[in-house]
Formats: C-alpha cells, sequence, structure tokens
C-alpha cells in the first residue's frame, strides 16, 4: 500500500512511485509546432554506415494523423522507416516517391539542404 505524502513535504527520490494518471479525453498529441510553422521540408541524411535516409520534417496533423500518413509513404516507397518527435524517416532515397504521395493529398513541400 501506498501513503500520501505530506503537503508540505517534497519528492526527493522515488524507486517505484504511482504510475503516471491518464486522463481520459485528453487532447491527442500535436507534431511539434516549430516543425509546422516552416512547412514539409525533404532531405536526404547519410547516417555514419553510409547508409542514404530520406527525412521528412514538418507534417501537419496529430501524431495519429502523422503515422498514418507515415505507414502510406513507406507503403508507397516500398521501405521501412520510423517517425521520432514528429520527423518521418524513410530507408533509402525516396524524395521523388514522397513528392508525388504529399502532391497527390494536396500537401506542399520543399527540398531542402542542398
Amino acid at each position: 500500500m501506498v501513503k500520501a505524502r505530506p503537503s508540505s513535504t517534497r519528492l526527493v527520490y522515488s524507486t517505484g512511485g504511482l504510475p503516471p494518471v491518464e486522463v481520459a479525453g485528453a487532447p491527442e498529441q500535436r507534431a511539434p509546432a516549430s516543425a509546422e510553422k516552416h512547412g514539409i521540408r525533404l532531405h536526404l541524411d547519410r547516417r555514419a554506415s553510409g547508409r542514404l535516409v530520406t527525412v521528412v520534417t514538418g507534417l501537419p496533423g496529430t501524431t495519429a494523423a502523422v503515422a498514418t500518413l507515415a505507414s502510406e509513404l513507406k507503403a508507397a516507397c516500398g521501405a521501412g522507416g520510423t517517425v521520432k518527435n514528429g520527423v518521418l524517416e524513410l530507408q533509402g532515397d525516396h524524395r521523388e516517391k514522397v513528392e508525388s504521395v504529399l502532391s497527390a493529398r494536396g500537401l506542399k513541400w520543399k527540398r531542402s539542404g542542398g
């Protein structure tokens, strides 16, 4: 059984604690606002291992909408990928395919980074 702390003290260290409480009806998380301000950007990145990665930033909408768009883009490109902090990473150079899918959905994009 977990005892409640008095309101006059603060927790300094805990090995377990209570799990975070989720509020029903909480608003969905959105992609980072700084990315949305600049629009959708496409650029190619080379990893330390020499592999190419297509990076898409500034995707609009909630995290669920970005995840849906990401799965559509991965299927269209026939490649694996991930979404981390609102940034989509596709394995390989798929900028042209991503551009065509985004244009078909009516989204505006720009290439960046040389």
